[in-house]
């Protein structure tokens, strides 16, 4: 893949990371000759932080391939700017890995610290992809749409090894205590308390098989949302901090030094980008925003960002699910890490929009220390 488009395949997250400190940035490119001091001192003076990155990285893809290989490589190797935004560490931007066949890493990352820099995914199954899926709920509203996400991600996921379990329309309090008990595994009586199925490729049964942790940890919430919380269908709110933090690695648990990605399909405000009539189309009200996950090893990805809707089309699920699973079943065969695929589903969900030009922007944090390949398991 070319400089430019290498760039533009990261231009997302390329404008989110550099614009925690623009004007270091923009000095860097100015000292290494990428700018002129009349761009450059047109760029400190644009609006705000994320004006002066965007039209930076504008005018470096504009300046042609050269330009571009340079950028990448200050990016990669200036120290302040490695010190300044560690994040790019995540960015494939020296090359992009081209293999049809799945693999354990990308052609990238062929290094003699392959094994420190890549989370061991050597488990089978690789571990438990849980979906807390609320369609109904106590007031007679439904998300509709959204059991076509739960499907999608319990096809994707079983391709990836994983074994897949869903429990539906669930409380505040039976979210909290379903987790607590996916985290233990100590008491498997609550399999039907909380009538947890399993996918068995073609749809969802009683799980015939004890119940084991692996080498990774998927779960996805598909529901309503308020700020820093994913409501259950009496629609009383659970902290999004309280869910992550039963997975702590503590010494005791099977979890600890291993990657767990949680995936939020809920809204994190009530404004819709751009938005107007929606006539094919609902939100998932209310608000959550991307809380920073405060244990190591954790990714969370949210539909949407902080005070915006989140998108649900009443047939095809929604936006983010369904990027999500579309990117996975295509990148992952490439042996690309699930931040770098992220990224993608950011730019994709950024690209849509409804007829009447309503729009979203999906986010991620986490404190993955590692990359985290996953490798089909399926042909």
């Amino acid at each position: 893949m070319s400089a430019q488009n290498a760039i533009r395949s990261n231009k997302t997250a390329i404008h989110e990371i550099l614009s925690g400190d623009h004007r270091l940035i923009l000095n860097k490119v100015y000292e290494n000759k990428l700018m002129s001091q009349r761009d450059n001192l047109k760029s400190i003076n644009s609006a705000n932080a994320e004006t002066h990155v965007i039209e930076l990285v504008n005018k470096i893809m504009n300046k042609g391939e050269d330009k571009c290989k340079d950028f990448l490589n200050l990016l990669q190797t200036d120290g302040a700017i490695k010190e300044t935004f560690p994040q790019l560490a995540s960015l494939q931007l020296s090359c992009t890995p081209l293999l049809s066949e799945p693999v354990q890493v990308s052609s990238c990352q062929h290094n003699g610290n392959m094994s420190q820099d890549v989370y061991q995914i050597i488990s089978r199954p690789v571990g438990l992809c849980v979906i807390i899926n609320n369609n109904n709920f106590k007031d007679g509203s439904q998300r509709r749409g959204t059991d076509k996400d739960a499907q999608s991600l319990a096809e994707v996921f079983r391709c990836l090894g994983f074994r897949v379990l869903m429990c539906e329309d669930l409380n505040k309090d039976q979210m909290d205590q379903a987790q607590t008990f996916v985290a233990s595994l100590a008491d498997m009586s609550q399999l039907q308390k909380f009538n947890f199925k399993e996918w068995d490729g073609s749809s969802f049964v009683d799980p015939q098989q004890v119940l084991e942790h692996g080498d990774a940890f998927i779960c996805s919430i598909l529901s309503h949302g308020k700020k820093g919380v994913v409501l259950g269908t009496d629609r009383n709110p659970l902290p999004i901090k309280e869910i992550t933090r039963k997975f702590r690695g503590c010494d005791q648990s099977v979890l600890i030094g291993k990657p767990k990605v949680f995936l939020i399909q809920a809204c994190q405000g009530s404004n819709i980008q751009r938005g107007v009539q929606m006539s094919d189309m609902e939100i998932d009200d209310d608000t959550s925003p991307l809380t920073i996950p405060e244990e190591a090893d954790v990714l969370v990805a949210m539909a949407t960002v902080e005070d915006h809707a989140s998108l649900r089309h009443i047939v095809d699920g929604s936006w983010f699910v369904q990027s999500l699973c579309e990117q996975l079943k295509e990148r992952c065969p490439r042996g690309e890490d699930i931040v770098f695929i992220l990224h993608y589903v950011n730019d994709d969900v950024a690209h849509r929009e409804t007829s009447s030009l309503a729009k979203q922007m999906s986010e991620v944090r986490f404190t993955l220390r590692k990359k985290l390949v996953l490798p089909p398991q399926c042909t």
